[in-house]
């Protein structure tokens, strides 16, 4: 880590404390958002705090290894998307992560990738409930952008989809259920195709 990078990280985690939110900390570490350090500080300060640093690849590499949840978040905020690879992303996923993490990589910085629908379809199919849960997010938000897809990952979407509803993590069933909602705003085929689903969920 070069100095400038250093010096930058060191900041960022001191002014963490300015923002600290003890009962809000309290009550993510009660829900099981366990992290090393958790200061609580919300989303919004977390973005306004990270605008003056952003795009910055070296400094999002050395905030996301930090088990600090502030610092993880702020790396998928300024993380350059365009320098964002698979092979990097498996690295900072390669262990499990919180559900509110994942949800985050999804909407600040894996919507933006090129290789943002494969992602997606390829840990859909996971075993992994955090990659799951991203991978459902990152499809709402691709389907909010208008992102249609192609008959045969339509298919394979509504049969994961279907089974992921069902799923015993209860963000699992949330992620999954909130890709179904946008895919049914796209147009009334892909409404049908929803409630098809839907109604043979329910069907005993």
């Amino acid at each position: 880590m070069n100095e400038d990078t250093h010096s930058k990280l060191m900041a960022i985690k001191q002014s963490f404390r300015l923002f600290m939110d003890g009962t809000t900390s309290r009550s993510m570490a009660q829900k099981g958002l366990g992290y090393k350090i958790n200061w609580g500080v919300p989303f919004h300060e977390l973005r306004k705090m990270a605008m003056p640093y952003a795009p910055n690849y070296d400094l999002a590499i050395e905030l996301w290894k930090e088990n600090i949840r502030e610092c993880k978040i702020m790396a998928t905020l300024i993380m350059p998307a365009e320098r964002m690879s698979i092979e990097l992303i498996d690295v900072w996923t390669d262990q499990p992560i919180q559900q509110e993490l994942a949800e985050m990589l999804a909407f600040n910085l894996l919507q933006h990738v090129n290789f943002a629908p494969t992602l997606a379809y390829q840990w859909m199919a996971s075993n992994r409930p955090d990659r799951q849960i991203c991978a459902y997010q990152l499809l709402a938000r691709l389907f909010m952008k208008g992102c249609e897809p192609n008959d045969r990952g339509l298919d394979e979407y509504l049969d994961q989809v279907s089974i992921a509803l069902q799923h015993e993590n209860l963000g699992v069933r949330h992620a999954a259920n909130v890709s179904l909602q946008k895919l049914a705003m796209l147009n009334e085929g892909y409404e049908q195709r929803v409630n098809e689903l839907l109604d043979g969920l329910q069907t005993p």
